[in-house]
This record gives structure tokens, C-alpha cells and sequence, in this order.
């Protein structure tokens, strides 16, 4: 028997609330986390460098706070690596994680424990608002198809300790409370008992492993990368001769981690796991960001956990104060990145829906001003 709706809205509220009130004042809300994220840097090395402790605003904030990349912060994070943590980091990392490498070298950045909590509460929001808006809590009865990452990858010295880490996604996965109720089908420690592989090969012998544990079981979502998603589907179908649709019941997929989740990757989606919501999230081995807010083509910012800044061709505008339409590099502030350029690029769609669009290099800005040039009336 499902609980009374208003039972569920207690439960779930510390998730979602703080989200939805920030959208009713995005100017309040990213104030706030500024306050708080200058109590953080001012405890580091590089925060006081930067005088984090005498700055009182946005625009102060830009002044003495460079916009840093991955390269930028590498001497700072080999100090973490040796055990310095307050080199850089507010509080000492918890895990060592990595991102997939989709385009150049993987990256390598620690986790500290607030935040695994971000990535943990923001992460669930997807799931929570999607139950709560179209009040179907059935997606929290069953299991979620685990299409992970491994998270036991390499080794390496941290901190005078031999640590082994691996991809964000899986490592997050293994880590995040939540799955301890809405279980995952198989365990993260099952895949990734079945080696750090990421050949054809390697994803067939995971992808055997979720369908023979899953098979038979009550499964309402998916939850991940959406190329790996449709991979999944695609190697059933060919395997097995089914599509997921035909041996489960989905109410929802969560797709993450690439561009065109909508108009590229959710039709196809739908022709192997039946005509069910595809629910976009921008996650990133930094953070989760964003989630999918209604049935709109878009995703609306988590404004109460991360600071979000873009810089455009007019120079740099808080992510909220953007106008329809407009677009640039989007800079992330988060309790463990100050001003951090993530690389993606992205544009505000009004009333806080954004569309991010792709990677930062010349490919995807000819393809972007094409676009704006042809079909930028239907924004």
C-alpha cells in the first residue's frame, strides 16, 4: 500500500523545498549560497589569497576571484594529494573521483563530504520532483537499473595512503544513501567486481550482469548516461531478442552527461522502453546542477547549492539575470570550486529554463550561432 500523499510530502520536502524556494527568488537564494561559500574559501590557502573574508558581494567576489579551469587548479590539488587539503579545500576529501575522459584526459578531483551531500540531495531531485509533480510515487516501489561506471579504477598516493578511485558516476552511485531504499539492481560492489573495463566487451559482460538480476524484478526507472541507456537497451534487443519494454515496467528514465537528451536521445529512447517521461538532469563529476522541472525541454538550476555564472559576449552576468536567449560559458562556484569554468555552454530559455548545449569549442559554436541564425525564433 503507497503512504498518504501528505506523509510523502513531509518525507520529501527536505529535498525538493529548498529547490523550489529558490526558484520563487533566484537573486535571494544565490546571495546566500555566496555568503556561505566565502565562509568556506576563507578558510583555504587560495581563498585567503584571494581575500575571501573581506569580500561582501557578487561583484567583489569577480574582482578578486579569478575564473580557473581544471589546469589552473593541478598545483593546488597535487598540495590536497600530499595532504594539505587546506591548500585548496575547506575540509579534507572523503574520495578521490574522475570524470569519463569524453573529451581529452580524465580529470581527477577529490570529494569532500559536503559535497557527496550535494550530489546526493541534488541528485535526488530529479526523482523526487517527477513523483511529486505527477504524483506518481511508483517510481520509489521498485528498482532502478544500475548502468554505472566502475569505481574502482586506479590507485594512488594520498595523503602518505595508497587510494583507489574510480568514475564519479559509479563511485557515487556505491556511496549514496538513497539507493539503500530505492535499491539498485545490481549493486555497484557487482559491477564492479566484473573489472574497470570500458571496452564493448567490458560494458556486454555489465550489461548481462543487470539484465539476469534484474530480470523477473519490479524495475521503474533508469537512472544515468543516456548514450550507456540506449547501449543498454540496444544489446537486449540484439542479445535477447526483447526490448526493455517488453520485461519492465518504466515509469521514468533519468538521462545525464551529454546535449540533445530531448530532440536526439528520447525519441529513440522511447521506441525500447515504451512511451515513458525522459527526464533530463546536468550532472558532471562536479556537481549536480540542474534537473528537468516539468515537461518542458529544459533544465532549471539547483540556485540554493551552487553559484552559477556566464560569461558572454557582454561580459559576465549572474546565470539568472541572463535574458531570453542569451548564451556564453557557464562558471560554477560550488563548496569545493571557486569560479570554476566547466567548459559547457549555455542558454536561458526565461522564467529559469535553461538549455545547455554543448562543449566549448568551435564545432559547437558555429553549430549554435547556425542554429540562433535559423530556428532562434521558436525560443
Amino acid at each position: 500500500m503507497m503512504p498518504e500523499e501528505d506523509a510523502v510530502n513531509a518525507i520529501l520536502k527536505p529535498i525538493i523545498g529548498p529547490w523550489y524556494e529558490s526558484l520563487e527568488n533566484p537573486q535571494k537564494a544565490q546571495e546566500t549560497v555566496l555568503y556561505d561559500l566565502l565562509k568556506k574559501y576563507a578558510i583555504t590557502d587560495y581563498g585567503k589569497t584571494h581575500g575571501a573574508n573581506q569580500i561582501s558581494g557578487v561583484s567583489e567576489f569577480q574582482a578578486h576571484f579569478p575564473i580557473v579551469d581544471y589546469k589552473a587548479l593541478s598545483p593546488y590539488l597535487a598540495q590536497v594529494k600530499e595532504g594539505n587539503y587546506k591548500a585548496f579545500l575547506p575540509e579534507p576529501p572523503e574520495c578521490w573521483v574522475m570524470t569519463r575522459g569524453s573529451t581529452g584526459h580524465a580529470k581527477v578531483l577529490p570529494a569532500t563530504q559536503t559535497h557527496l551531500k550535494q550530489i546526493f540531495t541534488c541528485g535526488a531531485r530529479a526523482l523526487v520532483n517527477f513523483a511529486l509533480k505527477r504524483k506518481n510515487f511508483e517510481v520509489f516501489t521498485g528498482y532502478i537499473l544500475n548502468l554505472n561506471f566502475p569505481s574502482q579504477v586506479h590507485t594512488m598516493t594520498s595523503d602518505g595512503r595508497e587510494v583507489t578511485y574510480g568514475y564519479s558516476s559509479g563511485t557515487y552511485a556505491r556511496l549514496n544513501p538513497m539507493f539503500d531504499r530505492v535499491s539498485l539492481v545490481p549493486r555497484q560492489e557487482e559491477i564492479d567486481a566484473l573489472g574497470s573495463g570500458i571496452s564493448r566487451a567490458d560494458w556486454e559482460k555489465r550489461f548481462e550482469l543487470v539484465y539476469q538480476q534484474a530480470l523477473g524484478k519490479n524495475v521503474t526507472a533508469t537512472m544515468g548516461v543516456a548514450p550507456v541507456i540506449l547501449a543498454f537497451a540496444r544489446y537486449i534487443k540484439r542479445k535477447h531478442g526483447k526490448k526493455p519494454a517488453d520485461l519492465w515496467r518504466f515509469q521514468a528514465l533519468f538521462c545525464t552527461s551529454v546535449r540533445k537528451i530531448q530532440s536526439k536521445y528520447a525519441p529513440i529512447l522511447r521506441k525500447f522502453y515504451g512511451a515513458v517521461p525522459v527526464v533530463e538532469m546536468y550532472t558532471a563529476t562536479e556537481g549536480v546542477f540542474a534537473q528537468q522541472l516539468d515537461d518542458l525541454p529544459y533544465v532549471t538550476p539547483n540556485y540554493d547549492a551552487y553559484l552559477f555564472e556566464v560569461e558572454t559576449g557582454r561580459g559576465v552576468k549572474l546565470l539568472h539575470e541572463l535574458k531570453r536567449g542569451e548564451w556564453g560559458k557557464l562558471i560554477i562556484s560550488s563548496c569545493m570550486l571557486p569560479r570554476y569554468d566547466i567548459g559547457d555552454m549555455i542558454e536561458a530559455a526565461g522564467k529559469n529554463y535553461y538549455r545547455v548545449f554543448g562543449r566549448r569549442n568551435t564545432l559547437t559554436l558555429l553549430e549554435h550561432r547556425l542554429y540562433r541564425l535559423f530556428l532562434g525564433w521558436l525560443l
